[in-house]
């Protein structure tokens, strides 16, 4: 009797739509942003700890991080990979955060993972770690979707806010990707550009390659020092990879790119923007490296049409 009880119970707290779904998500908007993974690591583990079974891409920075997702995501879908991206924010529909292939999970799948984690975030909430955030349900989803309801080979993970103590951070990257770094979320982050980078440094693993296209002194001397403590090597943008013969067309950018002894010549996307090349470069590099260690496959064809697929609104 007193499990039917239970069974009932459980059944009424169902959540029995999409839009029953996205209320629940959004009203948790109220708890705020609440830095720390204590609580990501709680709701991973009573999953069974799904990202352990994640090969990810890890991508963090001020501004381009979209993009250089997006980036990503093309050229691993154009050398044959399936691929899956969380990002933040969306622009039409809440369900482009969680995405295959460049196409935004169904509705269906949205409710499913909301109750599969609701009573999990109901149950923490009555711990001494309080409950979870809107954007702590929102990566737990993602990343059990990717794990274990239709799994991806590749899933490239934006940041949210920060990285040292970002929600994604409870991820073990093949590469870590920053791509740059300038004065935001200051009330959080920090004052200078050497606190900032210090929270973006965050997402730099052990013995995990990282990637940045940042540029001011104070803040490559804190991506240095992180990567020299976790023997990790780091990549420079205009140092390790570099570009050169950038100009605007009609549609897009076009540049080189030239890595150690290779050279591409004419890339182009159809984003534009100077600032588009470096994205881009990022992508490029990254994907190089993963090449260079057996993890990848990725061809030439591939990167130029994935660089000029790529879409990011």
């Amino acid at each position: 009797m007193w499990f039917a009880s239970i069974m009932i119970a459980e059944v009424l707290d169902m959540l029995k739509s999409y839009d029953e779904a996205l209320e629940w998500i959004h009203a948790r908007l109220r708890l705020g942003i609440k830095p720390g993974l204590k609580r990501m690591e709680w709701m991973l583990e009573r999953l069974g700890h799904p990202e352990n079974k994640l090969n990810v891409i890890h991508v963090g920075g001020t501004n381009g991080k979209g993009s250089t997702v997006s980036y990503i995501r093309s050229i691993l879908n154009e050398a044959g990979y399936r691929t899956g991206t969380f990002t933040s924010p969306y622009i039409k529909q809440f369900n482009e955060r969680i995405s295959v292939d460049g196409v935004p999970i169904p509705d269906e799948s949205i409710t499913n993972l909301a109750n599969i984690i609701k009573p999990l975030a109901d149950e923490l909430e009555h711990t001494e770690l309080g409950a979870p955030t809107e954007f702590e349900v929102i990566t737990a989803m993602a990343i059990y979707y990717f794990a274990e309801l239709d799994p991806v080979e590749w899933t490239v993970v934006e940041v949210g806010l920060g990285g040292r103590f970002d929600s994604t951070n409870v991820v073990a990257p093949a590469i870590s990707v920053i791509t740059n770094i300038g004065m935001d979320h200051t009330q959080i982050l920090g004052d200078t550009v050497g606190k900032i980078a210090f929270e973006k440094a965050g997402i730099i693993k052990e013995q995990t390659p990282v990637v940045t296209a940042a540029k001011q002194k104070e803040a490559l001397n804190v991506f240095h020092e992180s990567a020299r403590s976790k023997n990790a090597h780091i990549f420079v943008l205009g140092k390790d990879f570099g570009i050169s013969s950038h100009k605007s067309t009609e549609s897009g950018e076009e540049f080189d790119l030239t890595i150690g002894t290779l050279h591409f010549s004419r890339l182009s996307t159809s984003l534009m923007g100077r600032h588009q090349t470096e994205n881009a470069a990022l992508a490029v590099m990254a994907l190089h490296i993963l090449a260079d260690s057996g993890k990848v496959v990725i061809s030439e064809p591939a990167i130029r049409e994935g660089l000029f697929k790529a879409y990011w609104p």
